[in-house]
């Protein structure tokens, strides 16, 4: 009986976070499509950045280089593997619905990045002399999608182990850690401004849309309301594994 009611709610959760995703994309595309097809008056401020930051790359090598080690230190990868990461770790003190909840979150809002980017094939700035390059198309950045999604599943998962100046650093650190890595796509040449901008309305709408499916849930289940930017994602769970320590 209680195993039926759990995989009963499990399933709840499961679908209320499919249609979250589902939600995020019919959102999010039509929005990123709109800010290339309409031709915004983003297309000045493009030009101008790549052309100012190329300028500027190419007359400070060592701090060009410096721009590389954090383009990559905190890539995709690095923020695809610190969430799953911690998603084991959740499945380990037994808080597998957390952890599903990190992982969807990360995997749907890169799929998305994927996505738009093929559906809206962007050349990337072309440079005479490009300081950097990357592969694939431009629209939106994936480096931002990831940092984004990455640093605010981490934030939204350890904020009930922070006292309340613990979660205002944590926030700061997080768009800092976002704002410099699109930073750095547009300064090395290889993202326009609007790409990073895209990157980071991506980012941020996939996480609203999944914490939100996630909050409704722990509601039916009874639990008391949180607000998952102040108090995480699943609070009384948090403490509770950690606790367990």
């Amino acid at each position: 009986m209680g195993k039926g009611h759990q995989g009963h709610r499990d399933r709840g959760l499961g679908l209320r976070l499919t249609v979250a995703s589902l939600a995020a994309a019919l959102i999010v595309i039509p929005f990123n499509l709109l800010l290339v097809v309409a031709k915004m008056p983003v297309d000045g401020l493009d030009a101008e950045a790549a052309r100012n930051l190329h300028e500027y790359a190419l007359a400070h090598p060592g701090v060009t280089r410096f721009l590389i080690v954090w383009t990559d230190l905190f890539g995709p990868w690095p923020w695809r593997v610190s969430v799953i990461a911690y998603a084991v770790w959740l499945l380990y003190r037994g808080a597998p619905r957390l952890a599903a909840w990190a992982v969807t979150t990360i995997t749907v809002g890169g799929l998305l990045g994927l996505a738009l980017k093929i559906i809206v094939a962007r050349a990337r700035p072309h440079l005479l002399d490009p300081v950097a390059l990357a592969p694939g198309d431009s629209f939106p950045s994936g480096h931002t999608v990831n940092a984004t999604l990455g640093a605010g599943v981490i934030v939204l998962l350890v904020l009930p182990m922070l006292p309340r100046w613990g979660r205002v650093v944590a926030w700061t650190v997080a768009c800092f850690l976002v704002v410099s890595v699109g930073y750095t796509r547009i300064a090395l040449g290889v993202h326009w401004v609007s790409d990073v901008a895209a990157g980071i309305v991506l980012g941020v709408a996939v996480i609203a849309a999944t914490a939100a499916a996630f909050e409704t849930w722990r509601r039916e289940q009874g639990r008391r309301p949180a607000s998952p930017p102040v108090e995480g994602v699943e609070p009384e769970l948090v403490k509770a594994t950690h606790e367990q320590n």
